[in-house]
């Protein structure tokens, strides 16, 4: 690998613990204890967020709150049976857990937002706005996943058995400005054909990843 090289990894290698140079985590180190517990988007229209979501995603509400100038909702998935035939006492057994949750997903509706024009939030994704990439989710079956969003009315990005440049996405702005530049190896062709993105309400790339991997 040259010195000059942007990246110390070889192309196409899938690194557990990247190059194996993080350092070790003891029992006093003082993060200990620290979770990944959520992210936030910004969004318009609650209902059709919610409706995609919780209807088409199968998230269910963690709580919601209104602040005043915003409502928050958080979302989250039951993972036991016993969880799913109750969701309002999941729900409460969440919320009283918060802090300790992992994986969930916050919704900031903004009032007022909702009398903008569509397009009002970046995504991250439209140049020269870029930034956040996507949201992922892993499914059992990514192409009935799928066909089922289709069937919604849900705008595809990628479908499975694409992996192009353009799908991953790499913007000609960036390609024009020297930026990701090369060919997409193959093993990563193998894997990124397997993965399928759609649209949400507010046009955030949601991932699809196969909970097994070919």
């Amino acid at each position: 690998m040259s010195q000059d090289s942007p990246t110390p990894f070889l192309p196409g290698q899938f690194l557990p613990n990247g190059n194996r140079s993080d350092p070790p985590l003891p029992p006093t180190d003082p993060t200990i204890g620290y979770k990944l517990n959520h992210f936030m988007l910004r969004i318009r229209d609650p209902a059709a967020t919610m409706h995609f979501y919780i209807d088409l995603m199968g998230m269910r509400t963690v709580f919601t709150m209104n602040t005043g100038p915003l409502t928050i909702y958080y979302l989250g998935y039951p993972q036991t049976d016993a969880d799913r035939a109750d969701i309002p006492a999941w729900g409460q057994r969440t919320s009283d857990n918060l802090a300790h949750t992992l994986g969930l997903l916050e919704l900031y509706h903004l009032h007022g937002s909702e009398k903008q024009p569509a397009g009002y939030y970046s995504t991250g994704n439209d140049a020269p706005n870029l930034g956040f990439g996507q949201v992922g989710f892993t499914v059992p079956d990514v192409p009935a996943a799928l066909a089922r969003l289709k069937a919604a009315g849900v705008t595809v990005l990628k479908d499975v058995g694409v992996a192009t440049r353009e799908s991953i996405p790499l913007s000609k702005w960036e390609e024009e400005k020297g930026v990701g530049l090369g060919e997409i190896h193959p093993e990563y062709s193998r894997i990124l054909g397997q993965v399928a993105f759609v649209a949400d309400p507010d046009g955030y790339l949601v991932e699809l990843v196969p909970q097994t991997m070919l």
